[in-house]
């Protein structure tokens, strides 16, 4: 399971809208997601093509939607997840494949004993 995919499953989205997000995320179009998300998710594109041209006017439009103390959390989010995806491609790591915070199968006290 990709690092993305990990987090928005840790955040509480089934499989169905897992795919469904990333599906909506890769088309480019997020003309139907709030004004919020289109904003980070601009934010975090651009941070990761150009971070150096991240300048007020980007952390302004976070403040914005966010307020100061939420645009930080995107910031630092989106940061954090960048270093992390490229430490984990320097170093060759492998992904996991299953959701490594998921709770073990025989912990879920409504799974079916069969």
């Amino acid at each position: 399971m990709g690092h993305c995919e990990m987090l928005l499953a840790v955040a509480g989205l089934d499989q169905k809208a897992l795919e469904e997000r990333t599906r909506l995320l890769a088309s480019r179009d997020w003309g139907a997601l709030p004004a919020s998300d289109r904003a980070a998710f601009f934010f975090a594109k651009k941070l990761s093509k150009s971070p150096w041209a991240i300048d007020d006017e980007d952390r302004n439009r976070l403040v914005a939607h966010f307020g100061r103390e939420r645009a930080l959390d995107v910031i630092w989010w989106a940061s954090r997840c960048h270093y992390m995806t490229r430490v984990a491609d320097g170093f060759q790591l492998p992904l996991e494949r299953e959701n490594a915070f998921a709770p073990p199968p025989s912990s879920n006290p409504t799974a079916d004993p069969k």
